[in-house]
């Protein structure tokens, strides 16, 4: 206190000496003490304004809003769980929506995002009469197609041909299993990011020598070989005809498309792939369902699928019309669906965070009326308006930062309960957290000013005359 005017040292002196141990045991006293105590410290604090410039200034800034803060424990407390709650809240909701992105993207590259199908529109209002029969794409439209696929910018590209008929069935022995068959060129495992696992791929030897070989996935593997067994030079039953198994594949997850009916109707885990032309010969003609192009820009999908679609017109303009389809429009879609999720989510989450942001202006507000006379005494010691501000301003930051730091902690907990509960992959975000610190802070700020603005522009007169 000894840097206290004399009068308020006596003052302040005699009314601290009269608090007993005793009495310290009074609430009231307990708190009229405290405030004293406060004050004391508020008032050296502006002494060493007078003498400190720049960092010590700013360290006796957050001394004192520190002080205050702890002087109101519960006050304080009860602020910093509703900025924790909020910040908690939007850390957890952004995880999850990353990874739920990333999970359903990881399911549309196993189609191939820059895919793009072309086939027979039979929906085409064409009579009955003038309707040519067939899928109208044979083995020399999808030479063509390859031929020129520089020119049409393709990357890469094959013909999928289906056997006719419902059975599905391949047969091993005894074992049996249902599993979708079908015809491709070497282009295929690229398309759509199929991973050998053993074995070889699909050659065009195999193609053009139209040989009885094939490449299975884990799902046929699994029912049609038993544990332990290598299902290399094993042999399989195909509509009847025996093949080669040369190559195994890796397993591919579409559950979530699945859950949504979005998976295109057929599990990826559960395919043989053999050559095009094999297939053609067992069924004796040399039609193709429809194209699978790879293209080389994702945004150039549609135009590239409208080029396949003309020359196919152009070969064929009498009986038939056709359709292209694009991954670039389910992922456009998929983009929409998932943002518009994720802000719904944001915004829900972040209501919280505004109640927390009211919780502070609440506090500050209190604050200022609970310490008038203190901003009063201070001022009329010389205590400037920018250093009031900036004191109550500390205060609001502190509280915002302080239940952002926690805040990031529990939100962290909470995805990676979230990540486990619901199966999707935990992506944490620098940025995320860096960002969250940040909107902290600002809630801090925006909260704290109109208070601290009105505690600042107290004129110490009247402030001290405050009860």
């Amino acid at each position: 206190m000894s840097r206290l005017p004399r009068r308020l040292r006596e003052r302040w002196g005699r009314r601290l000496a009269g608090t007993t141990a005793s009495d310290s045991t009074s609430p009231a006293r307990a708190v009229e003490h405290g405030a004293f105590e406060r004050l004391r410290g508020a008032l050296e604090g502006v002494a060493s304004h007078r003498r400190v410039n720049g960092a010590g200034r700013s360290l006796d800034t957050f001394r004192q809003a520190a002080q205050a803060l702890g002087d109101n424990r519960l006050r304080t407390g009860l602020s910093v769980l509703g900025i924790t709650i909020g910040i908690a809240a939007v850390m957890a909701v952004g995880t999850i929506s990353r990874g739920g992105n990333h999970l359903v993207f990881a399911e549309l590259e196993t189609f191939g995002l820059n895919s793009v199908w072309v086939y027979r529109d039979w929906n085409d209002g064409i009579p009955q009469g003038a309707r040519r029969e067939g899928t109208g794409i044979d083995s020399a439209d999808y030479e063509s197609i390859r031929a020129a696929r520089e020119r049409l910018r393709l990357r890469r590209l094959t013909p999928i041909v289906r056997p006719y008929g419902e059975d599905r069935e391949l047969r091993r022995g005894n074992r049996r299993v249902n599993a979708e068959t079908l015809g491709v060129d070497v282009d295929y495992p690229d398309i759509v990011n199929d991973t050998l696992v053993a074995g070889r791929a699909l050659n065009r030897h195999d193609v053009a020598a139209r040989l009885a070989v094939a490449v299975v996935a884990p799902g046929v593997t699994e029912a049609l070989f038993a544990p332990g067994e290598n299902p290399l030079g094993g042999t399989v039953r195909i509509a009847g005809r025996r093949f080669i198994v040369v190559g195994v594949v890796g397993g591919k997850s579409r559950d979530f498309l699945s859950s949504i009916g979005s998976a295109g109707g057929q599990d990826a885990n559960d395919r043989v792939l053999v050559p095009y032309t094999t297939l053609q010969r067992l069924q004796g003609e040399d039609e193709i369902d429809n194209l699978h192009l790879d293209v080389a820009d994702f945004g150039e999908a549609e135009t590239v699928g409208e080029l396949v679609r003309e020359r196919l017109r152009a070969r064929h303009p009498v009986g038939y019309t056709y359709a292209a389809e694009t991954m670039a429009s389910y992922v456009r879609t998929t983009e929409r669906i998932l943002g518009g999720v994720s802000l719904i989510g944001i915004v829900a989450a972040s209501i919280s965070l505004l109640v927390g942001g009211m919780g502070i202006a609440n506090m500050m507000g209190t604050s200022v009326l609970e310490r008038t006379r203190e901003i009063g005494i201070r001022k009329a010691l010389g205590a400037r308006e920018r250093d009031i501000l900036a004191q109550f301003l500390t205060e609001a930051v502190l509280i915002s930062v302080t239940g952002g730091a926690i805040g990031l902690v529990v939100g962290t907990l909470a995805s990676i309960a979230l990540a486990e509960a619901t199966g999707f992959p935990l992506i944490p975000s620098a940025a995320s957290a860096l960002g969250a610190l940040a909107v902290s802070m600002l809630v801090g700020v925006l909260s704290g000013y109109l208070p601290a603005r009105r505690a600042a522009r107290l004129e110490p007169v009247a402030a001290l005359r405050s009860d």
